[in-house]
């Protein structure tokens, strides 16, 4: 039966990054929410059409159909050990479906759910710094990680702008429908005994050393 682990933690917090290495240290699947989304997005399936149209209307694509992606992904030949779901569940609702397929298809559990917990103002300032580059996407932050010219990609010479997801009042909102909606996961990982929280204010290296514990 395949471990999963559901690592939670609010935008800003690391948790692609962090997904990423433990997907590569513990020889499991990484399961994006987002690249999911992407990849049936891009290949024009009869979920990423669904899934466009509710986005093209501004609005949250629903439950079930982000849970029939999860489902049809775990049902891969790579998912057998188990995965990493990196941005799902979300909801408490998300999180009861999970278990139910789970449950129901015999192909899992959920043995851990570590928790990223960073301070919602160090997130904002992560975040809202955040540039990119008109011509190949590349990411600089005005702090962290600066171009060497201001206003121009060190790599291809195009102009930076701010997306409008990372202006600060947009991630400000981000931050606090993340904290509305994740509230009761938390707790219901917690009740389950499976939460680990970890403190992801620190450096990259010393919080995938706490993940690897909390899962090991």
């Amino acid at each position: 039966m395949a471990e999963l682990i559901v690592l939670l933690g609010p935008p800003g917090a690391g948790k692609g990054t962090q997904a990423k290495v433990l997907s590569q240290k513990l020889g499991l699947a990484h399961i994006s929410s987002g690249d999911l989304f992407r990849d049936h997005l891009q290949r024009k399936t009869e979920l990423g059409t669904l899934a466009q149209g509710y986005m093209q209307r501004g609005e949250l694509v629903p439950d079930d159909v982000t849970i029939r992606m999860i489902r049809e992904r775990m049902r891969e030949e790579d998912c057998r050990k188990g995965a990493i779901l990196d941005g799902f569940p979300r909801t408490l609702p998300q999180a009861e479906a999970l278990d139910k397929f789970l449950a129901d298809s015999k192909l899992g559990i959920v043995r851990k759910a570590p928790y990223i917990k960073v301070d919602p103002q160090v997130l904002v300032n992560r975040l809202s710094g955040r540039w990119s580059c008109r011509a190949g996407g590349h990411v600089y932050h005005e702090k962290f990680n600066p171009p060497k010219s201001a206003g121009i990609c060190d790599l291809d010479g195009s102009e930076l702008y701010q997306r409008e997801d990372d202006k600060a009042e947009t991630v400000a909102n981000r931050i606090r429908v993340y904290f509305e909606q994740t509230a009761p996961l938390i707790e219901y990982y917690r009740r389950k005994n499976v939460l680990a929280e970890i403190d992801g204010a620190r450096p990259i290296e010393d919080v995938t050393r706490d993940l690897l514990a909390s899962v090991g």
